[in-house]
């Protein structure tokens, strides 16, 4: 992948800062893209605009334009990551990356380019690294900065003198279930999305074996019966770990990053019955008011305790006078957002709870049926479970040194996009 240059224009598409890499972009091919961008609607622009043959592939982050312009007929894909990544990292340098964070800091950001992105080639972009030799403070003039050795070591991701007085690695299985429920309690979409992080406190130049009860690989071993095995897909892995070796045996082996990092994440499309589910009832009486039978029940096991459960549901823009009765929890009504939400600390598994909410209609007739066409959203937070099933089978970590390593190792599932759509 060849780049030509990187720019930073306003929404206006006027130039902010800019790296030509090659030399040979002229000048007119920056006002192609801001007669783009100021001329179109910006509900038609596509990440992608072709030119005079330039290639302009861009993203929006705030009120700015990230762009990169290629002559070659490069990989987009790669290049839109490149630029997400450029936003990362100026966000660990800068906290907000916008117009004035970038002009007050002018010279940075241009030692970033400068780095990040070499002779059109991407090079480092791992904030840590950059860091050690790109730093905000002013330096005094004595003061040469070397950059680090991970710059030309095959393990670019960490340096081989990291020390820690007690070694240990954490891992986060984190689960998010993204469900959409029909009104009749029927499964329209489930999707389970899935990261594994890590906070790494371990010594040297550890090399770790990560096993999962992963489908394929128990299939291979002649273990697929024994227990559930997981199918994942869309799996991306963070650079450490080895691609060639998860291709040819599906094994997860990796040197760390020091700190926290993404170890991997991965999508399961799978069929999963509501965690939470919610019942709605709406009763109309004389006098232009309402009232609300709400039902919750948790469909996960009993030695599970969902916590921070919010359950949304939406109500007609002119209700007032609220009034609420529930045995658990507490219930707010927000008339900004025309809404009210039941919050329960700690929600166990295999129970069922009830509240009633009443309003008063000002201005809708009595006989006018309530139509409730917003669906009711669910947020919630079940430690020590997953959706999918998936387990950590064992994390093996062996250093030169031979010191031993303390793994932990904690599940959660969170809701991601989950939604009960309610009869009219």
């Amino acid at each position: 992948m060849s780049l030509s240059a990187i720019y930073v224009t306003d929404i206006k598409g006027k130039i902010i800062i800019s790296r030509d890499y090659r030399g040979d972009i002229p000048v007119s091919v920056t006002e192609k893209f801001t007669k783009h961008v100021s001329e179109d609607e910006e509900s038609t622009l596509t990440p992608i605009i072709t030119d005079d043959g330039f290639t302009f592939i861009y993203i929006r982050h705030n009120n700015l334009y990230l762009m990169a312009v290629t002559k070659k007929n490069v990989n987009a894909m790669i290049v839109l990551s490149l630029l997400y990544r450029i936003v990362e990292v100026l966000e660990e340098y800068f906290n907000d990356v916008n117009e004035e964070s970038l002009r007050d800091n002018f010279v940075i950001t241009y030692e970033l380019f400068d780095e990040m992105v070499d002779f059109g080639y991407p090079q480092s972009t791992d904030a840590k690294i950059l860091k050690e030799f790109i730093m905000v403070e002013e330096r005094h003039k004595f003061e040469v900065p070397k950059p680090p050795v991970q710059l030309t070591s095959a393990v670019s991701w960490r340096s081989d003198d990291v020390k820690h007085r007690k070694n240990e690695i954490f891992l986060d299985v984190i689960e998010k279930l993204n469900i959409l429920v029909a009104s009749n309690g029927a499964v329209l979409r489930s999707e389970v999305v899935g990261v594994i992080k890590a906070k790494s406190f371990l010594s040297g130049m550890p090399e770790l074996k990560l096993g999962l009860n992963d489908k394929v690989l128990m299939e291979q071993s002649g273990r697929a019966n024994r227990g559930q095995a997981v199918e994942m897909e869309d799996v991306r892995f963070h650079q450490c770990v080895r691609l060639s070796n998860f291709e040819r045996d599906r094994t997860i082996s990796f040197i760390p990053p020091d700190g926290e990092f993404e170890l991997m994440s991965y999508r399961q499309n799978t069929d999963v019955r509501p965690l939470i589910w919610v019942e709605l009832h709406t009763s109309r009486f004389r006098g232009s008011r309402v009232e609300y039978q709400v039902k919750t029940k948790s469909n996960f096991k009993r030695r599970s305790t969902a916590n921070g459960v919010e359950i949304e549901i939406p109500v007609p823009p002119d209700a007032d006078s609220p009034m609420f009765k529930t045995d658990i929890g507490k219930v707010e009504y927000l008339p900004d957002r025309d809404v009210f939400i039941w919050k329960i600390k700690q929600f166990p598994g295999q129970k069922d709870f009830l509240m009633r909410a009443h309003f008063g209609l000002p201005s809708i007739d009595a006989e006018e049926p309530i139509r409730q066409k917003a669906p009711i959203s669910v947020r919630f937070e079940i430690p020590y479970f997953t959706v999918s099933g998936i387990q950590v089978r064992y994390l093996k970590i062996v250093e030169k040194s031979g010191y031993q390593a303390l793994p932990w190792v904690r599940y959660i599932t969170q809701n991601g996009d989950y939604q009960i759509r309610t009869a009219d």
